[in-house]
């Protein structure tokens, strides 16, 4: 455990070192969030509510959306460009867990982003817009617990994504088909309250809800306790069946492993 958290605080570390590029995902997220709110803000047309749903859960689904989005960012060329430089056959010979590696990096930058971008975020979001304060200290534990599995989720379906990569070799197209399901499926981009009533259906079990919209439920109070632990559950499911699909390709592309470089 030790050698993972080496990786993990050297990731950290070295996130620090470009403070321009932390400012600058900063102010891209902030400008995100900005642009949604303000087009939002507009559909509503100075309302308070459309359907029953008001600015203000519309504005916190955003801030937390977008501000878990600048935390929730594994790299999805960890494992692609180790095998176009040819390093991934030495990498499979370090004495520790390629996959235990992969994890403990990504860890290490989520880390950064929690402290140094997601909570400027919530500040300037705090100050500047109507956003709704937890439902109670029991839905911020469990908001923030539901976060982490999200962030799971995210994860391993990033994880299964890279694996194909020892087939396809260059799998930018998968992955920028990943990035466009899970920010408009997950309700990131689109609240799925606005989503017709038969696809919202669909996409709660789905793992991209998992994501982010399940904890912006849970922080609003809008889940009872059975529903809570149910998402929750539903969320560690789709965790374990899609870590389950990366590592079975995990297995089955190290006997298939064309080196490019080296």
């Amino acid at each position: 455990m030790r050698a993972y958290y080496a990786y993990a605080k050297k990731t950290f570390l070295g996130k620090s070192a470009y403070r321009f590029d932390h400012l600058m995902g900063i102010l891209s997220t902030c400008l995100q969030f900005f642009i949604f709110y303000e087009i939002y803000r507009a559909l509503y047309g100075g309302s308070d509510s459309v359907d029953g749903i008001t600015m203000s859960m519309v504005t916190t689904n955003f801030v937390l959306s977008f501000g878990l989005g600048a935390v929730f960012t594994p790299n999805d060329y960890f494992l692609p460009s180790r095998i176009w430089d040819g390093s991934i056959s030495t990498e499979l010979l370090r004495p520790m867990s390629f996959k235990g590696r992969m994890i403990a990096e990504n860890v290490g930058e989520a880390v950064f982003n929690l402290i140094f971008k997601f909570i400027p975020i919530l500040i300037i979001a705090l100050l500047t817009t109507g956003m709704s304060k937890p439902a109670g200290a029991l839905n911020l534990i469990l908001f923030i617990v539901s976060a982490i599995l999200g962030y799971g989720v995210l994860w391993t379906i990033s994880f299964a994504v890279q694996m194909t990569s020892f087939w396809l070799i260059n799998i930018w197209s998968l992955i920028t088909i990943k990035d466009v399901f899970v920010n408009i499926l997950s309700g990131k981009m689109i609240p799925l309250w606005f989503m017709p009533v038969w696809m919202a259906g669909v996409l709660k079990y789905s793992p991209f809800a998992s994501i982010y919209f399940t904890p912006v439920e849970i922080y609003l109070g809008q889940l009872s306790g059975s529903e809570i632990g149910y998402k929750c559950l539903l969320q560690i499911i789709w965790i374990v069946v899609i870590y389950a699909v990366g590592d079975f390709l995990w297995n089955k592309g190290q006997k298939k492993l064309v080196v490019q470089g080296g």
